[in-house]
C-alpha cells in the first residue's frame, strides 16, 4: 500500500515515537506499506517542527530515510483540489498525492481534510493515521 503523508504526520512522527503516525514508519521498515510525501509538505513539517518542537528536527531527519519524496503536482491538479474544499495551502497535498498514485493521503488535519475522511479522490482515500494504521495491520 502507497502512503502519501501530510505535514502533520511527518510532525508526529518526529514527536512522539511511540505514537501511530511513527508506527507507519515502523511498517513501512518492515515492508508492510511504501511511505511518500511531498517537498511542500517536508518543507511545512520543517518549519513547524522548528517553531514548536526544534530538539526533533533529527528525528524527522531520520524518517526521511523511509520516505520517498515525489514531486509536486501540477498547477492544474493543484487547482483540482482546491475544487475539492481544500484551502490553498493544502490543495498541493491532495494533488501530489494523486499524481504520485498513492492509496492512501493520510492526514491528522481533521479541520481542513476531515470532512474528506473515507473518500476516495482520484483513486487515493483520505484517511486518519489511526484509519491507516488499522487498515495496515488488518
Amino acid at each position: 500500500m502507497r502512503l502519501f503523508l501530510d505535514a502533520n504526520v511527518l510532525i508526529t512522527a518526529a514527536h512522539n515515537p511511540g505514537g501511530r503516525a511513527a508506527a507507519l514508519f515502523a511498517l513501512a521498515q518492515q515492508g508492510a506499506c511504501t511511505l511518500l510525501s511531498s517537498p511542500h509538505a517536508l518543507e511545512e513539517a520543517r518549519r513547524n517542527l522548528k517553531l514548536k518542537y526544534a530538539a526533533c528536527a533529527e528525528a524527522l531527519n531520520g524518517l526521511l530515510a523511509d520516505t520517498a519524496l515525489e514531486r509536486e503536482a501540477p498547477s492544474s491538479l493543484v487547482a483540482w483540489a482546491l475544487g475539492q474544499g481544500l484551502p490553498l495551502k493544502d490543495a498541493p497535498i491532495l494533488a501530489a498525492a494523486v499524481q504520485a498514485r498513492s492509496d492512501v493521503l493520510v492526514t491528522g488535519d481533521r479541520t481542513r481534510f476531515g470532512p474528506l475522511y473515507g473518500r476516495s479522490f482520484e483513486g487515493v482515500l483520505v484517511l486518519s493515521p489511526a484509519e491507516a494504521l488499522a487498515r495496515l495491520l488488518e
